[in-house]
């Protein structure tokens, strides 16, 4: 196995072994903490310019197959494991981990020290690093390729959305009966995320990015869905100028993570940087209505700046804060109390992850059907 190096831009360097694509890449540098799923988390387009560590100790024992992928190439800007697994074994697996990330491209690094690696980003925070193998790349010494690290672009005013947002408008038929016509803005959206509103009788046209409100209210839907995403929120006023066109014509709403934090920009709410985010699938939040607990899949890097205290003045009148996750207190949801809108900050649809959210979705198909 080739010599390679995780550089992060504090200077702290990791060595390791190649795995995956030979070369180098930039990003920003982030873990996650799911010991399942790493198939959905590579195809997450939220992932975007984002070289993932997985806590987990043993990555690839299932290969990979055609089904559970979340879009149609691997995201990830790179990708940094502790073991990787010798052999697939799996009765759905079509192939090897390592296999897929050579093909497509994928710069990644097997290294010791994983625990190293997400404790230091735990008490630093995320920042930007490179993952740099093969002679061509090491010959530089690691004073340098900190230095290339630090020129690289960093995650704070990146617009990414329009990036991996489909760029052609398609459909997601409706499982059964019609019930309900669904306008959803791609901003990153996993595949099975229309799926889960199809299983309740949605027809689900997914939209580019870009979509202005005109465009989406042209389909005159039952509701309107803006999905995951990556990137700053702030750097996506195309997304706000959308959903407030959306807001102002009375349209049902739901929004997941990335639309979540679109929502809030709509509201007249701020955004801003986590410190090093979250990203698995055992992040704990809880509705402030009822005080259900739910544990949930989670991967982004900025939340909504929301007084938490009470109801807070919107343009569409009064909003509040519907969920808090209980690890560090971040909003985790907004909602109007006088319009069908609100939005969740983690991801319902369950890819990878527990099914504890699940009933977001049936939630918003009532909504849908109260306003006919």
């Amino acid at each position: 196995m080739n010599p390679a190096l995780l550089v992060l831009e504090d200077g702290r360097v990791f060595h390791g072994v190649a795995y995956g694509a030979e070369g180098e890449t930039f990003g920003e540098m982030v873990f996650n903490t799911g010991m399942t799923g790493y198939q959905e988390t590579l195809t997450d387009p939220s992932y975007a310019r984002q070289i993932v560590a997985m806590t987990s100790p043993h990555i690839g024992n299932t290969g990979i197959n055609a089904e559970d992928p979340e879009s149609g190439r691997i995201q990830v800007a790179g990708y940094v494991v502790r073991e990787p697994a010798r052999v697939a074994s799996n009765w759905r697996a079509t192939g090897s981990l390592g296999s897929a990330l050579r093909e497509q491209g994928v710069v990644g690094i097997a290294i010791p020290g994983t625990r190293a690696l997400t404790r230091h980003l735990r008490d630093k925070g995320a920042m930007r690093a490179g993952i740099f193998s093969g002679p061509d790349a090491l010959a530089a010494g690691e004073e340098a390729l900190v230095q290339r690290v630090l020129q690289s672009p960093s995650m704070e005013g990146a617009d990414l959305a329009r990036d991996v947002s489909t760029t052609e408008p398609y459909v997601v038929a409706a499982q059964g009966e019609k019930r309900y016509t669904v306008a959803a803005v791609d901003l990153g959206i996993k595949s099975m995320t229309p799926y889960r509103m199809s299983e309740r009788g949605c027809e689900v046209h997914v939209l580019p990015a870009t979509s202005t409100a005109e465009d989406i209210l042209a389909l005159d839907p039952d509701g309107v869905f803006f999905s995951n995403g990556p990137g700053d929120p702030a750097a996506a006023d195309y997304a706000v100028a959308a959903l407030k066109g959306v807001l102002d014509a009375g349209k049902p709403f739901f929004g997941i993570c990335f639309g979540n934090q679109i929502f809030g920009r709509a509201l007249g709410l701020g955004t801003y940087k986590l410190r090093f985010g979250h990203r698995g699938i055992n992040q704990p939040v809880q509705d402030r209505a009822t005080g259900k607990v739910d544990v949930s899949a989670h991967n982004h890097g900025f939340a909504v700046d929301a007084p938490a205290d009470g109801p807070f003045d919107t343009p569409y009148g009064p909003g509040e804060v519907s969920h808090v996750n209980l690890n560090d207190g971040c909003v985790e949801g907004l909602r109007l109390l006088e319009r069908p809108a609100f939005s969740v900050q983690y991801h319902p649809e369950a890819a990878a992850g527990p099914h504890d959210a699940s009933g977001l979705f049936d939630r918003f198909c009532e909504l849908m059907e109260a306003s006919k």
